[in-house]
């Protein structure tokens, strides 16, 4: 990270080895292997760093995270395990992304890059409600308890299409009428939060590059009723279709005729 502050960028380190200690509200957390953690150049002191250690430092445009600057300072200095969930995703990527010197300044480097930035505002997100769980804790921790387990199980089930709000009541002993309460308190409905995490899972899979795989079996998989259905909830809260997101996640790993030419050569 550079000396001065720099109020443009924000910098996303990942522990490679070594003793890493991250300073956060007070709570001082070991970094292991592959975790990564959003850093601030004019809150170096939040890092402390023991000897023969290494991270990698990625500098990304602020304005690229699609959030405020009050809520990117609510993750700075907050731990992402690497070993699961997005941060494992995001973690793996930018670690091959930054083994590979000669992408950094070539077409499909630029590609990649912006594919890293789109991973990293989705992991932003993710933090920014963890954060707002925690402190719905602090005000009632019983409630929010009981919130979190049915987020979990929804999380386990997201592939059962017969997922409902009726059966996740029935699951959890209570009311649908107070299981409604509890996502309206939060700011959402049942229904919605199980759509929302449902496209989540299908964008991600459908940004694969090792594969490609069709919006039927994407709809499918994920629970939503025809493969319709799927296309036009995925247009409304993304703004494209299912094929357009997928050809424009994968394009950025597809070679270039360039690269492809080079790669030839050697």
């Amino acid at each position: 990270m550079p000396e001065t502050n720099d109020r443009t960028h924000v910098y996303l380190g990942v522990h490679v080895r070594g003793p890493v200690t991250v300073v956060h509200e007070r709570a001082k957390s070991l970094l292991e292997p592959n975790d990564l953690v959003f850093c601030d150049p004019a809150r170096r002191h939040l890092l402390q760093f023991g000897e023969d250690c290494q991270m990698i430092f990625f500098r990304v445009p602020r304005c690229y995270l699609g959030v405020t600057e009050s809520e990117l300072n609510q993750v700075l200095g907050v731990p992402v395990r690497g070993g699961k969930g997005i941060g494992a995703l995001a973690s793996d990527f930018l670690t091959a992304l930054a083994a590979k010197a000669e992408f950094r300044r070539s077409t499909i480097g630029d590609r990649r890059a912006r594919t890293a930035v789109h991973l990293l505002s989705v992991l932003v997100m993710e933090l920014l409600e963890a954060d707002t769980t925690d402190e719905a804790d602090d005000a009632s921790g019983a409630v929010n308890e009981m919130l979190s387990r049915i987020r979990a199980y929804i999380e386990e089930h997201l592939m059962d299409p017969d997922l409902s709000p009726e059966s996740i009541a029935r699951a959890h002993h209570i009311s649908v009428r107070y299981l409604q309460k509890l996502f309206q308190n939060d700011g959402s409905t049942v229904s919605q939060w199980v759509r929302e995490r449902r496209l989540d899972f299908c964008r991600l899979e459908l940004g694969r590059s090792s594969r490609r795989i069709t919006m039927a079996a994407v709809a499918h998989r994920w629970g939503f009723s025809s493969p319709s259905h799927f296309s036009r909830t995925f247009r409304g809260a993304y703004g494209m279709s299912p094929s357009e997101w997928q050809a424009l996640a994968t394009s950025a790993f597809a070679p270039t005729t360039a690269d492809a030419q080079n790669e030839r050569s050697r």
